[in-house]
């Protein structure tokens, strides 16, 4: 895959706020997918196709424990994504310096 085809991925994957929750779970440690799903509203099978999608994009793993399959977090490509937004860094930061001059003049201002 692509860097370029591995970001539109993981921006797919990311657009969904219960993906965005299954990951965040997993960043506290692998989980199965009957505990992934405990908090959410919604059948197995919705669940498990929202895992395909993260493991589509290369974010979550599953490995292989007996019959257990428990799910684990792959951040690698969160990297492609930080780099992506990294070219912006320094638009952001004149930004906000910019803002924080404003601010200051508004205070020495009586």
């Amino acid at each position: 895959m692509t860097k370029s085809e591995q970001l539109d991925a993981t921006f797919a994957a990311l657009a969904n706020p219960t993906r965005r929750a299954l990951l965040a779970h997993l960043a506290k440690g692998e989980a199965t997918v009957n505990a992934l799903a405990e908090p959410f509203d919604m059948t197995l099978p919705a669940v498990s196709k929202h895992i395909r999608v993260l493991e589509k994009a290369g974010l979550v793993t599953r490995g292989k424990d007996a019959q257990f399959r428990p799910c684990k977090l792959n951040a690698d490509p969160l990297r492609v994504v930080a780099d992506w937004t990294d070219q912006y860094r320094d638009i952001w930061e004149a930004r906000f310096d910019a803002m924080a001059g404003v601010l200051q003049s508004m205070k020495e201002k009586p």
